[in-house]
């Protein structure tokens, strides 16, 4: 069994419920939307199989794999979670909603981009729901998304630059809906991957 894998690396999760836990990300490649403002390159990729990845992240001593993208869901399967399930590890995945997630997933971050009232039949409970928001987009309708504790809202930065605009936006719309969280990316203003 292989993945294409754009890139594994340790580091602690820098956004959402998890934000300061360390974590090893495997960013698989290919992804089935394109977002404007995707700061990742996950064209690229290298075959990798289950055992090659198991030797590559051993080293890590940590027990947390976050599967991420791209859209990890277009090659992560139940067995592939169950290999790594069994070698002891728990397992985050960040994926857009447009797929299921795979059976034996321990902590779902869900961040839609289209199709939001198709999203709950595919994934009817996450852990997170965290959304990329940008000065004047309009806040999710919660009624049709897929239930949670956690409503968040992440301002787009570009690159590592923090739009002011877009965070003093997302705080006025959790100030009026105080249901919603927000969540920065932290790992890019402390400047860890």
């Amino acid at each position: 069994m292989n993945l294409t894998v754009n890139e594994i690396f340790y580091s602690l999760q820098g956004e959402g419920g998890r934000t300061g836990q360390a974590s090893i990300f495997i960013r698989l490649a290919k992804c089935n939307l394109a977002c404007s403002y995707c700061d990742t390159d996950f064209e690229r990729g290298v075959k990798m199989t289950l055992e090659d990845i198991h030797d590559e992240i051993e080293e890590y001593g940590c027990r947390w794999i976050i599967w991420t993208g791209g859209e990890p869901t277009l090659q992560l399967t139940d067995a592939v979670v169950s290999f790594f399930r069994e070698k002891g590890y728990l397992q985050a995945i960040e994926t857009n909603g447009t797929r299921s997630v795979p059976a034996g997933i321990d902590y779902i971050t869900c961040s839609p981009k289209q199709h939001f009232e198709k999203v709950r039949e595919l994934i009817p409970e996450v852990d997170e729901l965290r959304f990329p928001i940008q000065k004047g987009d309009p806040l999710p309708d919660i009624s049709i998304l897929p239930k949670t504790e956690r409503y968040l809202l992440s301002p787009i930065f570009d690159d590592s630059t923090i739009i002011q605009e877009n965070v003093d936006y997302c705080i006025s719309l959790i100030k009026k809906n105080p249901l919603w969280a927000l969540s920065l990316q932290t790992h890019k203003l402390i400047g860890i991957r």
